[in-house]
């Protein structure tokens, strides 16, 4: 028995062993064509089956109206402002930069200071709102940028003095691993709260429900999770039944829960809503394309409500949405919780040593059924734990990440044959030659 087990734990150890060189192996990017299978891989996640194809379609959340700013100047959105200042929402969250990029304060790189009266208005908008939330962007030092680091931030960048004074902020960056603007943003978690120049900030969603719900958001930050994965239920909905049918048949992003109202351009000048829609409600100002539905890849994530889970091919959300999502996600308390980081590789370990120990045993006993038995029961062991993880997360919002178990287990097979019928052998002779060849002791006579 005592044989049995430290074989078994040697042969654990050598498939975590594999594993890890192939994961060394790989990021030398020594197989280069098969990037496309592997970035396609990278970019799914099982819970995104439960999130865009399992769960109930939730009630639209009333709490939160949409508004879109599309291509407006600094002085049509503060009169979309003033409009719907005047039917005294709780909150206004405005998801919009308005600075000189870069801190170049000149007309020809900085073409919005010219338009002084837009500056004026918007400035005046906000101060007699009350309750603005502008957005802040973290950004990079040069020294942080040459390290490559990613999610990774020394300093914070506002909207002008003219704006800022007159509202307070929550950074807008979110988690999606793109290293730079244009890249593909997959966007699934975000960052409640960071510090920046030894001052904590917190992110945008969390001060809009700081300022309408100081409780659960109280409650939402006592989790003290460094990273919160958002709990996606919906998007908006798009009245125009041909803009809709345009966007199923092109860009193949629709058949999502709608979750949340949302005003066109238009609609805030033209007075189409109801004053109860936003009275006491959260409105938040941003960039939902020229008009809605418009497929402008412009501040589009890919989230796991997209129609395709994996190989993307359009993103699917508004960053102005995503903030949407992560405002319901607090507001909701309807948090999704994971296991420690430790206890993932410890049921890898378990599941790993369970399986060699059985291989093990099964190859003793019945050595010409192995091949076809082990196989059925690592089919079977995946199957059972992938629809087991789908199912733990569409009811109960627990995300058990199996995916260093299953590849154990995947792995499990060719690395005990090759074990056992080749690297122990083989390590067995090279042990005995390097006896062989160590001096014999002297005999005295």
């Amino acid at each position: 028995m005592k044989k049995f087990l430290i074989n078994s734990l040697f042969a654990t150890l050598f498939v975590f062993g594999f594993m890890w060189c192939i994961s060394k192996v790989t990021k030398l990017e020594l197989f280069n064509a098969f990037d496309p299978i592997a970035q396609a891989l990278s970019d799914f996640e099982l819970t995104d089956y439960a999130f865009s194809n399992l769960r109930q379609d939730p009630l639209v959340d009333e709490r939160i109206v949409l508004v879109n700013i599309g291509g407006l100047s600094r002085g049509q959105i503060a009169q979309q402002l003033s409009i719907i200042a005047q039917h005294k929402p709780r909150v206004i969250g405005i998801d919009g930069f308005f600075n000189c990029e870069g801190g170049l304060r000149d007309t020809v790189n900085c073409p919005q200071l010219l338009d002084t009266l837009g500056n004026l208005m918007l400035s005046s908008a906000i101060q007699e709102a009350g309750n603005v939330v502008l957005v802040s962007k973290l950004l990079q030092s040069d020294s942080l940028t040459k390290a490559d680091a990613v999610e990774v931030y020394d300093s914070i960048e506002y909207s002008d003095e003219l704006f800022q004074s007159q509202a307070q902020h929550g950074y807008a960056n979110l988690v999606t691993g793109a290293r730079y603007q244009e890249d593909v943003k997959i966007c699934r978690s975000f960052i409640p709260k960071t510090t920046s120049n030894g001052k904590v900030e917190y992110a945008f969603a969390v001060r809009l429900a700081m300022k309408y719900d100081p409780v659960k958001t109280a409650k939402f930050l006592s989790r003290d999770k460094s990273e919160e994965i958002i709990n996606y239920r919906g998007n908006i909905d798009i009245q125009d039944v041909k803009i809709k049918s345009l966007r199923e048949q092109d860009l193949g992003t629709t058949h999502y829960p709608v979750m949340f109202y949302a005003l066109d351009v238009y609609q805030p000048f033209r007075g189409e809503f109801l004053p109860e829609m936003i009275k006491d409600k959260i409105v938040i100002f941003g960039y939902l394309g020229d008009y809605l539905g418009d497929p402008s890849w412009s501040d589009k994530f890919f989230t796991p409500l997209n129609n395709k889970v994996a190989g993307r091919a359009n993103p699917d959300m508004f960053g102005l949405v995503v903030h949407a999502n992560i405002l319901a996600t607090i507001l909701n308390e309807d948090y999704i919780n994971e296991l420690p980081e430790w206890v993932t590789y410890l049921i890898a370990f378990l599941f790993c040593f369970f399986n060699v120990a059985l291989f093990y045993a099964l190859n003793h006993r019945y050595p010409l059924w192995f091949d076809s038995v082990s196989l059925v029961i690592q089919i079977a062991q995946i199957v059972l734990l992938v629809g087991f993880s789908v199912w733990l997360f569409s009811e109960s919002n627990f995300k058990l990440d199996l995916t260093l178990t299953l590849a154990t287990i995947a792995a499990v097979g060719p690395c005990f044959e090759f074990y056992f019928n080749v690297f122990r052998p083989g390590m067995a002779r090279l042990w005995l030659n390097i006896i062989r060849r160590l001096p014999k002791p002297s005999q005295e006579y």
